[in-house]
């Protein structure tokens, strides 16, 4: 009779389980990838439509529904309400996320961790360099149909606080999920983030300063970069458990 250690391999249990770990890893690797090729096709998409200026009506439609009827320069909700969006949005401008940033960086390293602190640099900073060409390419006029809350200065396609907001708050989410085993952990984690980044595009919405499609496709962008580093994170870069699947 064949034994069960002689059925499951010369590591027995363990050769099992590595060997479900790393179906598991594929599986992941394989949805990631789906999600990346797919938001980028989906941004591909909105920026067509962009060009083509087919998306105008519907913009327009959603970026009065933040008006009160019949006043375009009156946002809905009291004062406190603009004021709230104003924090938020702050939360995804330039400023808090390279603070936010270069505190990662540094607690990174200080962990030992310069590997991941150096693949969470590069990729802000790529993001942010292409935020920039995304925009100057593009050269979306800002709305004017209603009076901008907050101050811009630069092209609106794609939103670039809907854009970095994924690539630094989803990243640095993944990187403390990571480090958790409770998965309610886990999920709280990850559901603030999103929270964050999904409370931030709105706000630009809200505050007049971008079209809804620019906000969309800055997410489907951001989102795109933030799980290409994730799988750069933890599945290239961090250093394997002697438990984990060669």
């Amino acid at each position: 009779m064949v034994s069960r250690r002689s059925r499951l391999g010369p590591f027995g249990a363990l050769g099992s389980s590595a060997g479900q770990a790393l179906k598991r890893t594929e599986a992941r690797l394989l949805i990631v990838g789906l999600v990346v090729v797919g938001a980028i096709f989906g941004f591909a998409g909105l920026a067509g439509e962009v060009r083509e200026g087919d998306v105008f009506s519907v913009d327009r439609i959603i970026l009065m529904a933040f008006r009160v009827p019949g006043h375009p320069d009156i946002a809905i909700g009291p004062r406190w309400v603009q004021e709230s969006a104003r924090d938020i949005t702050a939360l995804g401008g330039f400023t808090v996320l390279t603070l936010v940033t270069l505190a990662a960086i540094v607690l990174l390293a200080m962990h030992g961790r310069r590997a991941q602190a150096t693949v969470f640099a590069v990729t802000v900073i790529v993001a942010q360099l292409a935020s920039g060409l995304l925009k100057t390419h593009f050269d979306r006029p800002r709305p004017t149909v209603v009076p901008a809350l907050d101050l811009v200065y630069s092209s609106s396609f794609p939103s670039g606080h809907a854009m970095m907001t994924p690539v630094v708050y989803l990243s640095l989410a993944a990187i403390v999920a990571a480090g958790e085993h409770q998965t309610s952990l886990k999920v709280l984690v990850l559901t603030s983030a999103a929270s964050l980044v999904l409370a931030v595009g709105v706000s630009r919405v809200y505050l007049g300063v971008h079209w809804p499609t620019d906000v969309l496709a800055g997410w489907a962008l951001g989102i795109a970069i933030a799980l290409s580093a994730s799988v750069a994170l933890y599945h290239v870069v961090a250093p394997k458990r002697p438990t984990d699947p060669l």
